[in-house]
């Protein structure tokens, strides 16, 4: 598979995720973050970021989550939820969102009508995973790049592989080196 004219959607590549301290942090992040980067050049003008934030007010069934998690629920400001500086994303467009999944309008309008979306980030098991589903029931083929995606954990990270797997071929996985290829 080749870059083409899909766009490149980084899921979720911040701080939180990528932070030792976090409650939430990846041990696989630096290998999404590396993978995104050695794609960014073959995606130039075509790349999208997305970023996690908490409500301003948690409703419905995030409220007993964030009982859970209290530590996340700061403004959208808040060095917890920046980007990856590595990324270099000052210059690309960013969808922010208090959903795990980020495939919506903002999205969908941001990657112009793609027919393709690749996926890169965090975390495998839960954001992409959720964009994923999304986007694929919304026709639009999705690539997960499994060596640029962290899950919770290493066994959590190739379940939901293995279960966008079952998608194909609305869903299917790729590597760094295949869409380079």
């Amino acid at each position: 598979m080749t870059a083409g004219d899909a766009w490149l959607v980084g899921i979720d590549l911040q701080h939180v995720f990528g932070d030792p301290a976090s409650p939430w942090a990846s041990a696989q992040y630096p290998r999404a973050v590396v993978g995104t980067q050695r794609l960014l050049p073959a995606f130039a003008g075509r790349t999208v970021l997305t970023r996690f934030v908490a409500p301003a007010e948690p409703s419905g069934a995030w409220v007993p989550y964030y009982a859970d998690w209290p530590f996340a629920l700061v403004p959208d400001d808040d060095p917890l939820y920046a980007l990856a500086p590595e990324l270099g994303g000052a210059g690309l467009p960013v969808v922010t969102a208090p959903t795990f999944g980020k495939w919506g309008p903002d999205l969908a309008a941001a990657v112009q009508g793609a027919g393709t979306i690749v996926l890169t980030g965090v975390s495998t098991d839960c954001c992409v995973l959720s964009t994923a589903l999304a986007a694929a029931d919304a026709g639009v083929a999705v690539r997960v790049v499994a060596d640029a995606c962290a899950g919770a954990s290493e066994a959590d990270h190739q379940r939901a592989l293995d279960a966008m797997a079952l998608y194909a071929p609305l869903i299917s996985l790729t590597t760094v080196a295949e869409v380079l290829g």
